[in-house]
């Protein structure tokens, strides 16, 4: 495929693609259909960045939901307005904070803090390696998660109540552009040189040693960036939530973004984005008719459907999951990414009648 026309269609992929969500944004009806979008658009920023630590540097690392933690409760704190913080801190005097930041600063303020914290963490964690660097990780989230609710540090995170009353988004779009650009930041890192060097150490880091690869550097930059991600997605998730509190931060959470980057394919971030949106849309929309009980009429007698109650959604969520998980071993991208070009050569293969005579050669053999 020629360059030019490459880009023309990418071109016109981008404008459709935010098209959609405009026509999602000024005309759904559907207030699930908005919150699907929100959540996983959120979401998939989430898995990204865990993907870029797990998938492409090969580090197994479950502290993202600590790092949410960070950069939602970094975000809240900066951005509630000074006439409502004796409304939030109404046990702490209204808190020593006593200014707002605008939101889009406090935002990246957030994904600061979590990329500090990872800094300072990585310097003893990352020297340990597989299920030893997931449990230290994990450690970390639920520490983070206690010192948030600890009450002498409430003129600051307001301790164990809740912190509300801060700006959010209300549009689609916000959401959609911010994670966009933080996508687009992670994918040029991956194709750079820094991204190839991470996929070095992910597949044989002797043998990226031995190539001059600063293997402590890297995996250090690796872990700030997915946690400065992390942060951001953490601030977004706070608009989406409206409030914040530290116990919706379980390691539950974590186990649902690397459920979607195992789903969505490790090392794929087309797959990561792909799968945020069919978990979201799964447990938040398509199974909900599963909660409520249902009637069916048969012979003039009304005979009431077994297993139809709430929880029953979650139970056939989960049956879902693990067949896909069955059946898609390397998850469902693989290691491979959505491309137009990828599309054209399947395209022009199928077309060509190639597919059908390369079947018949395996057949053959």
């Amino acid at each position: 495929m020629k360059k030019s026309t490459k880009y023309t269609i990418n071109v016109i992929l981008l404008v459709l693609f935010f098209a959609l969500f405009v026509c999602i944004d000024r005309f759904a009806t559907s207030a699930t259909l908005i919150t699907v979008v929100k959540k996983g658009t959120i979401y998939a920023l989430v898995a990204v960045s865990m993907n870029l630590l797990n998938g492409f540097t090969g580090l197994f690392s479950l502290g993202q939901a600590g790092f949410m933690l960070l950069g939602a409760y970094t975000y809240a704190i900066f951005t509630i307005p000074l006439q409502f913080r004796e409304d939030v801190y109404l046990y702490y005097n209204g808190g020593i904070i006593k200014f707002a930041l605008p939101m889009l600063l406090a935002m990246v303020l957030g994904g600061c803090v979590a990329a500090l914290f990872a800094f300072l963490i990585g310097l003893p964690v990352l020297k340990l390696k597989s299920d030893y660097l997931a449990i230290a990780t994990l450690g970390f989230a639920e520490i983070i998660r206690a010192i948030a609710q600890w009450d002498k540090l409430g003129v600051v995170t307001n301790g164990s109540n809740l912190l509300k009353k801060f700006p959010k988004y209300d549009s689609i779009l916000p959401y959609v552009i911010i994670v966009s650009v933080c996508i687009l930041i992670v994918v040029l890192l991956i194709r750079s040189t820094y991204g190839r060097a991470l996929k070095a150490i992910r597949d044989d880091e002797i043998a990226a040693e031995a190539m001059g690869i600063n293997l402590a550097h890297h995996k250090q930059l690796s872990f700030i960036i997915s946690s400065f991600f992390a942060g951001i997605g953490g601030a977004l998730l706070a608009m989406y939530q409206t409030t914040v509190q530290a116990n919706a931060f379980k390691s539950a959470m974590t186990y649902e973004i690397l459920l979607i980057v195992v789903i969505g394919g490790i090392g794929s971030i087309t797959g990561s984005v792909l799968a945020s949106f069919l978990f979201v849309a799964c447990s938040e929309w398509w199974l909900r008719f599963l909660d409520s009980e249902m009637y069916i009429q048969l012979f003039g007698t009304t005979y009431k459907v077994p297993f139809m109650r709430t929880g029953f959604r979650m139970v056939v969520f989960s049956i879902i999951i693990m067949i896909v998980v069955l059946f898609f071993r390397r998850g469902i991208m693989g290691e491979h990414e959505f491309s137009v070009e990828g599309i054209y050569k399947w395209f022009k293969r199928v077309t060509s009648g190639k597919g059908k005579s390369d079947k018949k050669e395996a057949k053959a053999k």
